[in-house]
């Protein structure tokens, strides 16, 4: 049992979970300024992330098996490999899209109401790379709503200057899932699969990666002034421009061995410096 729980785990990487799910906690904080704070929402919202999450991935590896069978580099994930059957992995999705689903409903009608429409979102991220190299702007756009979704659970309603921590996410996620197709080059490019990378090369690519990235970046220093944080929160935002700049360092067109270090790495480290600065700024300024 305890093998199962693990090879699911690394089926839908869920280590993973800390690129997103810090920024719906900074929402969280930021939703705080003007509402008090209740612990079952936030538990809700925690569960509700990892619901759409896991059921997001899930549903990825059930749709792309076939293709990640080909793939050299992906060949050994749970699907391919046989440690997960195609018909646990089913069972795997549904259960974790109940358990989204029932979160939402916990945290009022509207989220209730938004739930099924936001897996839809998620679920139709697995088909993009099929017809369209905007795929990463795809997927960092289903990745936004967390943040505006956790905003919206706390508040009960929508206000515009949480869109543009949403932006900072869907910039952000964009900006590194471009990185990291350029792995697949080759392959996508054999197999007619559609991304950036293979439409354009991959140092148009890393270029797209970095424009979004500086979009990202001016998004995070928007939010100082919309939200009007302090200089613990402005800190944390000198140090995510060091980090991106970095990334970008790291990666050349002409050495692509360290994006797994700058994918999982340094945008882990975003994340968690985004939350630290918010958190920050709430408590101590």
């Amino acid at each position: 049992m305890i093998q199962t729980l693990l090879s699911f785990g690394r089926m839908i990487k869920f280590s993973h979970t800390v690129f997103a799910l810090p920024f719906a906690l900074s929402a969280v904080i930021l939703a705080g300024q003007n509402v008090q704070l209740k612990a079952w929402d936030i538990l809700w919202i925690l569960l509700a992330m990892v619901g759409a999450r896991s059921a997001a991935m899930g549903f990825n590896r059930i749709i792309d098996a076939s293709i990640d069978a080909k793939n050299p580099r992906t060949a050994n994930r749970e699907i391919p490999s046989g440690k997960i059957s195609s018909a646990q992995s089913i069972g795997f999705v549904c259960c974790f899209s109940c358990l989204f689903i029932l979160s939402s409903a916990m945290l009022g009608k509207i989220c209730f109401v938004c739930s099924i429409p936001v897996l839809l979102i998620l679920f139709f991220y697995s088909f993009t790379k099929r017809f369209t190299r905007f795929s990463h702007i795809y997927l960092g756009f289903a990745i936004s709503l967390a943040p505006l979704g956790a905003w919206i659970a706390v508040t009960k309603s929508f206000d515009w200057p949480i869109v543009v921590l949403s932006l900072a996410l869907l910039t952000h996620i964009s900006g590194f899932d471009i990185l990291y197709a350029c792995q697949d080059y080759t392959f996508d490019t054999q197999e007619g699969l559609f991304s950036i990378p293979s439409r354009y090369g991959v140092h148009k690519a890393l270029q797209a990666s970095r424009v979004l990235h500086v979009l990202s970046f001016v998004c995070f220093v928007a939010i100082f002034f919309l939200f009007a944080q302090g200089s613990i929160y402005l800190s944390a935002t000198m140090i995510i421009g060091l980090l991106l700049f970095l990334e970008h360092v790291m990666v050349s067109a002409d050495n692509l061995s360290r994006i797994p270090i700058a994918f999982f790495h340094m945008n882990s480290a975003v994340s968690i410096v985004l939350l630290a600065g918010i958190i920050g700024d709430a408590f101590f300024s």
